[in-house]
């Protein structure tokens, strides 16, 4: 068993993503978060490719994707998951599971949402779709929301800087002291890059639209009851245990676990995690 690290040209932007596991098997798509890409499921891929295929692409400006300039490509939430629809389907990904994290929950649910019959199941890990799991971190982006002003606007640049990406992976861990620095320089040196800031301010804005989206998610859980494993790092500073406890209001078979960690639970319990998947979808993808 190894990991293969390929590239595919999608409307002309190369995607990059991570493979492993034996087609045959159920596949589970790894949609990664902010500030981060496919580098944030390195060592979960290991844990579950014996018995998953297993997908984890970096989006444009993200990772080792392409970054086009922005006047070659709409950095909005809607065209992230549009173009990630067309990467399954050029990979050809009949069914699959989702794992979103973060930014991986707006562009995965409208996936999911355009293409129902294609979700087995949701794993999601502080990834958001209900407005009570939104804490006061957020209140500087809800600011510039109100008020696109550019004062507002430089207030953001804080949430690039080098030791906000360190903080979002120490922040709310028992021991910081186990958490690779490996894993905010990678996100770092792309955040780094040229024109990459703009690109991100760009996303931040545009998640105002993800909560205008979140009845129409909640509406396909209702209607199509996708089995969900929800894996929560409690102690996240964006995002809080009551938007993990809350899929349980609308999901019947909706299993939830709190873990006594932060932003990136698979830094500090990646065991925990991948012990979880595996009895969830053992169970349910039989």
């Amino acid at each position: 068993m190894f990991v293969q690290y390929k590239t595919v040209s999608i409307n002309d932007i190369n995607i990059f993503y991570r493979e492993a596991g034996n087609t045959s098997n159920p596949t589970i798509l790894l949609l990664h978060g902010f500030p981060s890409s496919s580098h944030m499921y390195r060592n979960l891929i290991t844990k579950l490719m014996d018995e998953y295929h297993i997908i984890a692409p970096d989006y444009p400006g993200f990772g080792n994707s392409d970054q086009p300039e922005m006047d070659e490509f709409e950095y909005t939430f809607d065209s992230l998951a549009q173009l990630l629809n067309d990467f399954i389907q050029k990979l050809k990904l009949d069914k699959f599971s989702i794992y979103v994290h973060d930014y991986g929950a707006p562009v995965g649910f409208r996936i999911a949402t355009k293409h129902p019959e294609r979700i087995q199941a949701i794993i999601t890990q502080n990834g958001n779709a209900y407005e009570e799991g939104l804490l006061p971190a957020w209140d500087p982006i809800r600011t510039y929301w109100e008020k696109p002003t550019e004062e507002n606007k430089n207030n953001l640049n804080a949430l690039l800087s080098a030791d906000f990406t360190k903080y979002q992976y120490t922040n709310g861990t028992r021991n910081p002291e186990r958490i690779s620095p490996d894993a905010w320089n990678m996100d770092q040196f792309v955040l780094d890059r040229p024109d990459n800031k703009e690109i991100q301010l760009a996303l931040f804005y545009d998640y105002r639209n993800n909560l205008k989206q979140y009845p129409n998610w909640q509406e396909y859980f209702r209607t199509y009851q996708p089995p969900t494993l929800v894996a929560w790092g409690k102690n996240d500073i964006f995002f809080g245990s009551e938007g993990a406890l809350a899929y349980q209001k609308d999901l019947k078979d909706c299993e939830v676990h709190l873990l006594n960690t932060g932003h990136f639970p698979l830094e500090e319990e990646l065991e925990t995690s991948a012990n979880l998947i595996k009895q969830f979808l053992g169970e349910r993808l039989k």
